[in-house]
């Protein structure tokens, strides 16, 4: 298909990204200062993650890699096995990216913070901190949240492509009320780990809720990049696949189908 570039460009992207990323991700932020009257906001106590990191990366990257099994097994479609996991890793690491160089710039304390400042308990008026450097500096790194942002760029693309291979939003896949909740349930797994991050007190429901909709939206743009709308008869299909735009068309009344002259009107319109 034209535009469509070559493998090695598109991994070396995915690496570069990545190395971005692992870079940021230990970068010192922007200490920004904290108001006498706002310290309410970072008082809160530090607890253990209630969906750690690791669960967090292994949901991330075997979730869309066994989906694309699945549907591999099913259909022996290598073409799509292989725009698949060019999308997923494209948003997981492009999200992860824009993730941190936010955090960086913003520098929004979290909720624990006072107590990552001040283990002791002593704050002091100065806030001059007295408490572990590294710990300070992950402190800094509140907005947005990484476990929200990640959450919907990998269950969010796993959704959209189940969504597309299922024909759940055109008219081939109506009324099936089995894959609706089997969409939903993937959204609602990633709003929970969203939502963890509030009650263990890591996050504010700002830093979620901006997370939440940076890693949705970068996981459908990633996914548009490589696959048809939602809508259209061809949802299950890669771009790769289709043999030209004529495929892209939404599905026509019968008797506007068999007029030529329409149809290619119509193209030109698209």
């Amino acid at each position: 298909m034209d535009g469509q570039q070559p493998l090695p460009l598109e991994v070396l992207i995915r690496i570069i990204l990545f190395a971005v990323f692992y870079v940021t991700d230990d970068a010192v932020p922007y200490f920004r200062k904290i108001q006498k009257e706002e310290q309410w906001l970072y008082r809160f106590p530090r607890t253990p993650s209630i969906y750690p990191g690791h669960i967090l990366w292994m949901t991330v990257f075997t979730v869309p890699l066994t989906a694309v099994i699945v549907f591999f097994v099913l259909r022996r479609d290598q073409k799509d096995a292989k725009q698949a996991l060019l999308c997923a890793s494209l948003s997981v690491f492009l999200t992860g990216s824009v993730t941190n160089f936010i955090k960086l710039g913003v520098g929004r304390p979290r909720p624990d913070f006072l107590e990552r400042c001040f283990p002791d308990g002593n704050i002091h008026d100065d806030m001059n901190c007295t408490g572990i450097a590294k710990e300070i500096i992950q402190g800094y790194k509140s907005f947005p949240s990484g476990h929200s942002s990640f959450a919907f760029s990998s269950l969010g693309f796993v959704a959209l492509y189940i969504a597309g291979k299922l024909h759940i939003f055109n008219r081939n896949g109506h009324g099936n009320s089995l894959k609706i909740c089997l969409f939903v349930a993937l959204l609602v797994w990633a709003t929970l780990i969203a939502v963890s991050r509030t009650a263990d007190f890591h996050h504010h429901w700002q830093d979620v809720t901006v997370g939440s909709a940076l890693g949705m939206t970068l996981a459908y743009f990633c996914y548009r990049q490589y696959y048809p709308a939602l809508s259209r008869s061809v949802s299950h299909l890669p771009y790769v696949s289709l043999p030209s735009e004529r495929d892209l068309i939404p599905t026509l009344p019968a008797n506007v189908v068999n007029n030529t002259v329409a149809v290619d009107s119509l193209m030109k319109m698209v």
